[in-house]
């Protein structure tokens, strides 16, 4: 088990890809092969592909939720937003730092310690590329997933559970890695390449469990790693990220470094160290 020092390189920063791939805002991105899914469709059935579509609806209206993440090994909360903007509020258990991404702005720090090292700023921020941490971004993002399952073949309805005390319907979904990553039109060209290497040669088990509102409460995703996320408060008006004052600025995010911890580690980030 990792220290608490080294988690947040580990976890807090942990993405499939780095973080300079560039964002959806591409208009010359391309998908790798048509997705059957279309999160403006109204599913007509409830048949195990209808309910797929049915969950996309209602994450197209909520555009936000907090979550809780088991990610490998790392664990972490906070909340996030996918429409109109990225925004992303990641805290990792066992660290006292925070990570805050504001569309093309990340913000590292509000710790203590991070206020010693900069002489009393509490906060650094990264500018300069299109979508920092995107790759943690998708690895947490549940239209991600969701989009994967709706452009599956064969979801499977497992049957009623319970889950936190809430009756849950259980769907599993079995796919290669390149189908779910040509799930993504929204992303471009690099990220949906990174997320297919990021995911491992083998298949990529999901494992959804949704409410009787359709919205998906819990994720597992059985791949080159195994993360199971939790969502609740969809929509809710109470969820605010907020910019922090006065940070200490620097040009852009820092380069990852590469690990082998694990096929999914992908790059990961020292915010200590420089470019």
């Amino acid at each position: 088990m990792r220290t608490a020092a080294a988690l947040f390189g580990a976890a807090l920063l942990l993405t499939l890809a780095g973080c300079t791939g560039s964002g959806a805002a591409d208009g010359t991105a391309k998908p790798v092969t048509p997705s059957p899914s279309d999160p403006q469709a109204t599913p007509t059935d409830r048949s195990p592909h209808g309910v797929m579509l049915s969950v996309q609806l209602a994450l197209h209206d909520a555009r936000r939720a907090e979550f809780r993440a088991t990610l490998g090994d790392d664990r972490a909360k906070g909340a996030l937003f996918w429409a109109p903007k990225t925004v992303l509020q990641y805290r990792a258990e066992g660290d006292a730092r925070q990570l805050m991404v504001m569309d093309t702005s990340a913000y590292v720090g509000g710790d203590p310690q991070t206020a010693a090292r900069l002489g009393g700023q509490h906060w650094v921020k990264y500018t300069g590329t299109r979508s920092p941490y995107s790759a943690l971004f998708d690895r947490l993002n549940p239209t991600v997933a969701v989009a994967a399952a709706a452009a599956a073949e064969d979801p499977v309805l497992i049957g009623e559970e319970k889950l936190l005390e809430t009756n849950v319907q259980h769907y599993r979904v079995t796919m290669t890695a390149a189908r779910y990553a040509a799930a993504q039109p929204q992303l471009d060209q690099t990220r949906r390449q990174a997320l297919e290497t990021a995911l491992g040669p083998g298949d990529v088990v999901l494992d959804l469990w949704l409410n009787d509102r359709d919205q998906l409460v819990q994720l597992r995703r059985a791949a080159a790693e195994v993360d199971t996320i939790g969502y609740t408060d969809y929509g809710s008006s109470s969820l605010s990220v907020q910019a922090p004052p006065r940070p200490t600025r620097l040009p852009r995010p820092v380069r990852a470094r590469r690990r082998s911890r694990s096929r999914a580690a992908g790059n990961q980030v020292d915010l200590d160290k420089s470019a």
